[in-house]
């Protein structure tokens, strides 16, 4: 039979909201748009082969190569989404994140107090079977709520 499954209800029993700060995203939108205008201006003057056509802009493949899994990155840090609930841990990502509750080995807040803002606190977890998954998020009560699973986790492995 084994032991007991470890049960955790949030409060409220369903939490959802972004996974990154309004900030953050803006810093990142940015990164990409300017990436972008710095990288079409450097087309335009012909530093990828002296050719400001089609035959510079294959020069410069890699370069949009990069830009492109930049921006592609940047669309997941803005609509990407964690909720937390009885059941477990769901973020919504390049792949989506799962993290079921009763699978809980560890459980780990990380974060720095201040720049919540700046910074996406990340929540550490690992299962029975040594799988690590990080999830971010911002929202104050997800935070609370993920400090107060961690210590209760902590709690019940001890027994």
């Amino acid at each position: 039979m084994g032991p007991e499954p470890f049960r955790f209800i949030p409060s409220p029993e369903v939490l959802e909201g972004p996974a990154f700060s309004r900030t953050f995203q803006g810093i990142t939108l940015l990164t990409v748009l300017a990436s972008g205008y710095w990288l079409l201006s450097l087309w335009q003057q012909g530093k990828f082969g002296g050719d400001t056509g089609w035959n510079g802009l294959r020069s410069a493949g890699w370069f949009v190569m990069g830009w492109a899994l930049l921006a592609w990155t940047a669309w997941h840090v803005l609509r990407s989404r964690v909720r937390i609930d009885a059941q477990g841990l769901h973020q919504t990502w390049i792949w989506d994140k799962h993290q079921s509750l009763d699978e809980l080995a560890y459980a780990k807040l990380l974060r720095v107090r201040g720049l919540e803002w700046l910074m996406a606190p990340r929540f550490y977890t690992r299962t029975l079977a040594g799988k690590f998954t990080v999830f971010y998020m911002t929202r104050p009560s997800m935070l609370e709520n993920c400090s107060r699973l961690s210590k209760e986790l902590e709690t019940f492995r001890r027994m």
